[in-house]
């Protein structure tokens, strides 16, 4: 699960990260008052930020032709102007693909007179199954890029879990930074706090980009987090009630909404031949083949190991609602789940749908001959396949002819 960048940076302050002071608004005159308290309070510039998730909000446009979905303001009448100019239209970016994001919030923060931009992240290394952090001079910029081009510029630091973060590794990361004086002790401070609040908030990601050296008042440098992603491991939220709250369905998709009320692992994708599938893996490799065999899966679903007949016709109900979806493949592979049982499911669903689009299933495991009986017995028009490339194959020629 995303949360917002006001919403990240709320976390890192309760673990003593610094972020520049500023609140969330919802309208222009919101904006407006609280670019008034920051400029009151001896702030010489404020910055007027869209909050939704998706990068490259900066050099995004709107839908209305407004440029930016960042803007410096140095009045706090031009911070309520820019905040109007984003509030409830669209913002379009690399990330948010041609149909962008609606804004419905803004965040009016004080900008502090940046020198120096650097890059921070926390994450989950697979290959190793322990954390590490990821730090680099090169901020403000794709780390995409970075490590490609100059590799060796991204530092690493790997975190024993049963240790946590030590001091060491602080003060390691923050000497390979260049960082001198001051600021180490500060960075040391800071990275103890973002790993800190990485593992307490169960998430999968927390970066920062840029973390900032800011000069202050009298000439003193600061280490910030001037802005924040992070994303939250769903499987854990029911032991985070705090950021479970946090959940923003107006930036999810509707239809992976409804699927989250069944307990279904639900992904849009652009395709027309839709997936229901038990098991990620399996899904995947089934994205997969339908492709090679020249078609285009229209959606991630995993209906897990033990769907019930109202989990398979409430997978089957929120496919239908993708109108791009131009046939369907099921492919079942029965450990848990008993393939006829699994099989009075599908039928049952394809009752109550009325189903007219092409519908390929595979069945293979546990009860399999009973449930491919069930099939050939129901009279419905069911295509069925003995193999996952024979099922690939059926419902891509299906689509085409259909």
């Amino acid at each position: 699960m995303n949360i917002h960048e006001y919403q990240a940076k709320q976390l890192l302050a309760q673990y003593g990260v610094a972020t520049p002071p500023g609140e969330v608004c919802a309208t222009a005159d919101e904006a407006l008052l609280v670019a008034e308290k920051l400029f009151s309070g001896g702030e010489k510039c404020v910055v007027v930020k869209s909050q939704i998730h998706a990068g490259g909000r900066g050099k995004g446009t709107f839908k209305s032709g407004f440029k930016g979905g960042v803007k410096l303001c140095h009045s706090a009448a031009e911070a309520a102007e820019k905040a109007a100019a984003m509030l409830g239209q669209v913002l379009v970016t690399k990330q948010t693909g041609a149909e962008g994001r609606l804004v419905s919030k803004v965040l009016v923060a004080a900008a502090p007179a940046i020198k120096k931009e650097l890059y921070l992240a926390v994450l989950l290394d697979r290959s190793t199954s322990r954390p590490v952090v990821m730090a680099s001079a090169e901020g403000g910029v794709d780390i995409e890029e970075v490590a490609e081009k100059t590799p060796e510029k991204i530092i690493r630091e790997s975190i024993d879990p049963g240790l946590g973060m030590m001091p060491y590794q602080a003060r390691k990361i923050a000497a390979a930074l260049g960082l001198k004086g001051d600021l180490v002790t500060q960075a040391t401070r800071l990275l103890l706090g973002v790993y800190k609040t990485w593992w307490e908030s169960d998430a999968s990601l927390l970066e920062i980009n840029p973390l900032c050296i800011v000069e202050q008042a009298g000439g003193k440098e600061a280490l910030v987090a001037v802005d924040a992603k992070m994303s939250v491991d769903e499987n854990a939220l029911h032991r985070r009630k705090n950021i479970q709250e946090m959940r923003d369905l107006a930036e999810e998709a509707p239809l992976e909404i409804e699927a989250s009320k069944h307990s279904l692992n639900y992904i849009k994708l652009d395709g027309n031949i839709a997936c229901l599938v038990n098991g990620a893996g399996l899904a995947m490799a089934t994205m997969d083949i339908i492709q090679h065999c020249g078609g285009l899966p229209a959606n991630f679903l995993d209906v897990g190991g033990g769907a019930s007949k109202e989990q398979v016709t409430a997978a089957f109900k929120i496919i239908l609602s993708d109108p791009n979806v131009k046939g369907i493949l099921v492919n079942i592979f029965g450990g848990i789940m008993q393939c006829d049982i699994i099989a009075n499911g599908i039928l049952a669903a394809v009752q109550e749908t009325k189903l007219t689009l092409p519908l390929v299933v595979r069945l293979e495991g546990t009860n399999v001959a009973l449930g491919k009986q069930i099939i050939r017995d129901s009279g419905l028009a069911v295509i069925g396949a003995d193999s996952l490339a024979e099922a690939a194959e059926k419902v891509v020629v299906a689509v085409k002819n259909s």
